[in-house]
């Protein structure tokens, strides 16, 4: 109680300078005379011990830890500045050894990844031989399951240091599309999907890795959706000076109420509750990792109609603006 009364010291001393001044001025006023002195000063002085306790239970943790440390003959606004500084440099100390421990992770992550890489290549060889066409066709798609999942976690990791791990270059968009589209094309004769592609012979300025991530996840999540031997459309356009990139699918669509949803992380939604397939992480991933390229998605869906996500690619200035480039 005595730190807190030497604390508060010059608070409790300016209000006991208000409740005199008060009182002398009602003495001496005429106009005043009419009220009653002895309410003001009820009043006055509740008001004053609620302020006080109100402000002791507040402190009184604090108070109670520097009381521990106290210095002899030590100021007490220096004892109380010292105990905070501490405890600034505690928390410190904590944020800097749980970013040691996170870039530790990371790269324990990376270097997982990478170490499954060779059996999954080695299984893509051994796959190769198998006989007959049929079987060989589902351990193909087994395979691009794996293997879409470990890219999909490579890219999470990444995706902490991406400021660090990208490069804005000129990029075709119709090569680079028609590699994805390739490489997942076992899942779209499993289903019997028929890929659409319309004028998408345009060139952004992006970063093509990451640009190619993107668009994987959402092709992927396309393919996911989609009904049986239904298409799947991807196209382009320009507007205003920007390209905008179009992906059509005619699945299951995503209900109304999900769709704000849809980039937030593990959000897996209506439609993706009825498959333990969905995790959640594709769209948020492609969401994350397109803000920091400066490129904006969105998606307009109908329940049973479809899905469309939209890649609009910025205009250069913005990248110059930004980036300085």
């Amino acid at each position: 109680m005595k730190l807190f009364i030497k604390q508060q010291r010059s608070w409790i001393v300016f209000s006991l300078l208000i409740f005199l001044f008060l009182n002398v001025m009602m003495v001496l006023d005429k106009g005043l005379s009419t009220i009653s002195v002895q309410y003001i000063n009820i009043v006055l002085i509740a008001l004053f011990i609620a302020f006080i306790v109100w402000r002791y239970v507040k402190d009184y943790t604090s108070l109670k830890n520097v009381k521990k440390g106290l210095v002899p003959k030590q100021p007490y606004m220096q004892m109380v500045s010292d105990y905070y500084q501490q405890e600034l440099q505690q928390c410190e100390l904590q944020l800097q050894q749980m970013k040691l421990d996170l870039a530790e992770e990371q790269d324990n992550i990376l270097a997982w990844v990478h170490e499954m890489k060779s059996p999954l290549t080695a299984l893509k060889l051994m796959h190769e031989q198998v006989e007959p066409y049929q079987l060989r066709e589902k351990l193909d798609g087994e395979w691009l399951r794996l293997h879409l999942l470990l890219d999909q976690r490579l890219h999470a990791t990444r995706l902490l240091t991406m400021e660090k791990d990208n490069r804005l270059e000129r990029v075709e968009l119709s090569p680079l599309l028609m590699k994805e589209i390739k490489e997942l094309r076992t899942w779209c004769l499993e289903k019997g999907i028929a890929i659409e592609v319309e004028n998408i012979d345009h060139i952004v300025l992006t970063d093509a890795k990451w640009l190619a991530f993107i668009f994987r996840q959402i092709f992927t999540n396309a393919i996911k959706y989609s009904e049986e031997h239904s298409e799947i459309v991807i196209s382009a356009q320009t507007e205003e000076g920007q390209v905008i990139l179009a992906v059509k699918d005619k699945g299951k669509g995503i209900a109304t109420m999900d769709l704000p949803r849809i980039f937030h992380k593990s959000y897996t939604g209506s439609t993706g509750r009825e498959t333990t397939a969905s995790t959640g992480m594709g769209l948020y991933l492609a969401k994350q990792a397109a803000d920091k390229l400066l490129i904006h998605l969105t998606i307009e869906s109908i329940v049973h109609q479809g899905t469309t996500v939209f890649i609009r690619f910025p205009k250069r200035g913005q990248y110059e603006k930004t980036y300085g480039i």
